[in-house]
């Protein structure tokens, strides 16, 4: 089972976060799946909630990628820490192309039912992201 779930959690971060393919949301994300977000950029629960995410990342940064640093997996969970690196080139969250390079790093914990993310809970540095593209506080 943790394999199958480290897989998962591969192939969502691969084939759609990385590679646009949200077609396979409604596979990878289960109907009643739910969200929990302390930085803001929640845009609901559902499959088609985390393609508007999608969306608006792949919207602001064409060339984004994550990059999966590490998986672990225990019974239903998956934690995963990533970087994400990308150009701001379109409109993200209201803020127009900066044109600036940006890394930043964060964990995801998936709850997997059934083969599908039913629950996440994600912490990245949106702050970091903000400075970065020049729309935050500069860092001190």
């Amino acid at each position: 089972m943790s394999e199958a779930n480290k897989t998962i959690f591969r192939r969502y971060f691969e084939e759609v976060l990385n590679a646009g393919n949200l077609n396979l949301i409604d596979a990878l994300i289960a109907f009643n799946y739910v969200s929990h977000y302390p930085t803001g950029y929640d845009f609901g629960d559902g499959p088609d909630d985390v393609k508007q995410i999608v969306t608006t990342v792949r919207t602001g940064f064409p060339n984004v990628h994550f990059t999966v640093e590490d998986v672990l997996a225990e019974s239903d969970r998956v934690v995963g820490r990533w970087t994400f690196r990308g150009t701001h080139q379109g409109d993200f969250m209201g803020i127009p192309a900066s044109g600036n390079t940006v890394s930043v790093m964060g964990i995801a914990i998936y709850r997997i039912v059934d083969g599908q993310i039913a629950e996440a809970w994600v912490a990245w540095d949106a702050l970091g992201l903000m400075q970065q593209i020049g729309a935050g506080p500069a860092e001190s």
